[in-house]
C-alpha cells in the first residue's frame, strides 16, 4: 500500500509538471503570434527536453539517496561485526521508545537479529526496507514517462483546436487536466480534494498567464 501510494503521487507530480510546463510554453509561443506549426514544434521540443530533464534530475537525486543508503548499510555491517552486543542494546532501545518494556524489547531485538541482524537494523534503525530502497533507473524512467504523458495532453489540444481559439482551448483544457490530477493525488493520500485542486489550478493558471504575457510582449517587440 505504501509503495503504491508513493508511486501514484510521483506519477501525479510528473504528469502535473508535464501539463504546466508544456501548456505554458505553448501558450507563450502562441501569444507571440506564432503559427500552429511553430507552436507544435516548440511544444514537442519542450516535451522531449522536459522528459529528459526530469529523468536526469530524478536519476541523480535517487542515485545520491542510493549511495547514502549503501554507505549506511556498510557502516551498520561493520558495527554488527565489531560490537554485536551494543547493536542488540541499540535495537532494544528503539523498541523501548516505541512502547515495549525493556525485557520484551530485548527479547524482540535478539530474536530479530538471530534471523537477520542487518535487515532488522536497516529497517528499524536506518529506515531502509525493500519497499523504500532507492531505485535510480526505475525512478528516472517513471518520471520521464509521466512527464511525457502530461505534456502530450496540451499538445493534443493544440492539434484539435482552430488557431484563433488555441490559447483559450489549451488553457481551459489544461486547467481541467490539472484539477483532475489534483483530485487524484488527494485521493491517493486520503485527503479532501478541494484544497489540492485549488492549489494546482491556481499555480497552473499563474504559470500560463505569465508566459502568455511574456510571449505577447516579445511578439510585439519583435
Amino acid at each position: 500500500m505504501v509503495s503504491r501510494i508513493g508511486w501514484l503521487r510521483a506519477a501525479v507530480l510528473g504528469a502535473n509538471d508535464g501539463i504546466v510546463s508544456t501548456a505554458s510554453l505553448v501558450i507563450g509561443v502562441a501569444a507571440a503570434s506564432a503559427g500552429k506549426g511553430e507552436i507544435l514544434i516548440a511544444g514537442v521540443a519542450g516535451l522531449v527536453a522536459g522528459a529528459m530533464s526530469m529523468a536526469a534530475g530524478e536519476y541523480v537525486s535517487v542515485s545520491s539517496q542510493s549511495d547514502a543508503e549503501r554507505a549506511d548499510i556498510a557502516r551498520e555491517t561493520r558495527e554488527l561485526e565489531d560490537q554485536p552486543e551494543f547493536e542488540v542494546e541499540e535495537l532494544a532501545n528503539i523498541y523501548v521508545g516505541r512502547g515495549l518494556t525493556p525485557e520484551l524489547a530485548r527479547q524482540v531485538a535478539e530474536q530479530l537479529m538471530a534471523k537477520d541482524a542487518l535487515a532488522a537494523h536497516a529497517r528499524d534503525e536506518l529506515g531502509i526496507s525493500e519497499i523504500t530502497t532507492a531505485r535510480p533507473v526505475q525512478a528516472a524512467l517513471a518520471s520521464a514517462a509521466t512527464f511525457s504523458v502530461g505534456a502530450a495532453l496540451p499538445l493534443a489540444v493544440v492539434l484539435a483546436s482552430p488557431p484563433q481559439n488555441l490559447i483559450v482551448a489549451v488553457a481551459a483544457a489544461s486547467l481541467v487536466f490539472l484539477a483532475a490530477l489534483g483530485a487524484a493525488g488527494a485521493q491517493a493520500g486520503g485527503a479532501s480534494p478541494l484544497r489540492p485542486v485549488l492549489r494546482v489550478v491556481f499555480w497552473g493558471a499563474l504559470a500560463m498567464a505569465v508566459t502568455a504575457a511574456i510571449g505577447s510582449a516579445l511578439g510585439v517587440a519583435l
